[in-house]
């Protein structure tokens, strides 16, 4: 057993828990004293979400925000405090969940869970259910970390974009249940991701110490704003997220004001605070048009694109039957999986729809050339994206699209490219 002190920030006053676990559940005992609360929700108590009163609570909430608020979908903060029962314990099938899962009125609804709470359990990859779409939580932090070049990445980075099947492994689980993210309402903004390595929250006057530590980011080598060349870098560090985000399996999510390079100035639990840094600035929409262009492209062409609309896993080799993908390195059919590799590069294809492309993943500091597979005579690879070039020559459509003439492609240091067979 490991006995901790479980309490809420400011306050040593809360009870001591047992936990007593197997891998991905866990069980708690609490003191024998009413009169303090169980937190399980970070918030300073929680609720028994399946107590039958609570229970009609909630179904009824939701149901009258569909019906007379219109309301598309939900999303569960820390949606684990709802699989625990009146002593904290895990329940293998929590009546909330199931009544949500099998309300008529909410058949429709979009139904998403945090699938973890704020004391321990974790269950991305094992919610219970047969609806719930789940917050990725790792697709995030692998992608961060390949994207800020650390080593042991690829193999983690080459299961996202496949629909983090090492996680979902339950039968059944489409990859579109998997919500995939970079940045949420928690945490850096995708700016101050490439632009601050520590977290800067001394607004919010707890002495800094509120809000993650660990956030994979990297400045580029300056704290904060920089010159023109450290913020041409983080604009294409950017458009690196938002490549590899969009065109993973899975569903992905975006953070409002990241495609206009929205800042908090280094907060990242701006929660409290009510001041411009933590509005929408209009302004930054003609200050990043550039970037702002190259995400409304990039949402548009895998909205297109039925090999980015899977809801079954990709065979990972081509049999010209059925959607693939294929792992190639700097030479074809070579990836390297080393823990210093830094780049990875994949063909997709789509036999039915007669669509494929070759994307790189270059997270390197240093240009590499990658070899092309050959395209389907009379057709040749067309350059649609490269990261490292200025907009709008960033993301061509195919009219513009530079056809590559060679085996292969020079792709500049922490950049991706797109191209696709025409």
């Amino acid at each position: 057993d490991v006995v901790f002190n479980h309490t809420t920030e400011g306050d040593h006053r809360g009870p001591t828990l047992s936990f007593k676990g197997l891998e991905n559940s866990a069980y708690y005992i609490l003191d024998q004293n009413p009169a303090l609360y169980a937190n399980y929700s970070g918030c300073g108590n929680t609720v028994n979400s399946n107590y039958s009163i609570v229970r009609r609570l909630i179904t009824n909430c939701l149901s009258y925000w569909v019906t007379e608020m219109h309301v598309d979908g939900f999303r569960f903060d820390l949606a684990s405090v709802m699989a625990r029962g009146e002593s904290g314990q895990l329940l293998s099938s929590p009546p909330i969940i199931w009544s949500i899962e099998s309300d008529p009125v909410l058949a429709a609804a979009k139904i998403i869970a945090e699938a973890w709470d704020a004391a321990g359990l974790y269950q991305v990859g094992s919610f219970i259910g047969d609806r719930f779409s789940e917050w990725n939580g790792q697709f995030r932090d692998d992608v961060r970390r390949f994207v800020r070049g650390d080593d042991q990445t690829v193999k983690k980075l080459a299961s996202r974009i496949i629909g983090s099947p090492d996680i979902y492994v339950l039968p059944d689980r489409e990859p579109n249940r998997s919500i995939n993210f970079i940045t949420c309402h928690d945490g850096f903004t995708l700016n101050d991701l490439v632009s601050y390595n520590e977290k800067h929250n001394e607004a919010n006057r707890q002495n800094n110490a509120d809000g993650a530590n660990d956030n994979f980011s990297w400045n580029g080598g300056v704290e904060g704003p920089g010159k023109v060349e450290i913020e041409n870098l983080r604009e294409r560090q950017i458009k690196n997220f938002f490549l590899v985000l969009l065109t993973s399996q899975g569903t992905p999510m975006m953070l409002m004001g990241d495609e206009i390079r929205r800042s908090q100035q280094g907060n990242n639990n701006a929660y409290c605070q009510n001041i411009p840094s933590t509005w929408f600035d209009w302004g930054q929409v003609k200050k990043a048009s550039g970037l702002l262009l190259f995400v409304k492209n990039l949402v548009n062409f895998v909205q297109t694109h039925a090999v980015f609309q899977q809801e079954r896993p990709l065979n990972i080799q081509n049999d010209g039957v059925h959607p693939s993908i294929e792992w190639h390195g700097v030479a074809l059919n070579m990836p390297d999986w080393t823990d210093t590799s830094h780049s990875i590069a994949f063909t997709l294809c789509h036999p039915e729809t007669d669509e494929r492309f070759f994307i790189i993943l270059n997270a390197y500091w240093e240009r590499l050339s990658f070899e092309l597979p050959p395209a389907k005579a009379p057709r040749s690879w067309k350059r649609l994206i490269d990261t490292s070039l200025e907009p709008p020559e960033d993301f061509s459509d195919l009219s513009t699209a530079l056809e590559i003439k060679g085996a292969s492609y020079d792709l500049q240091s922490r950049s991706c490219a797109l191209f696709v067979e025409r």
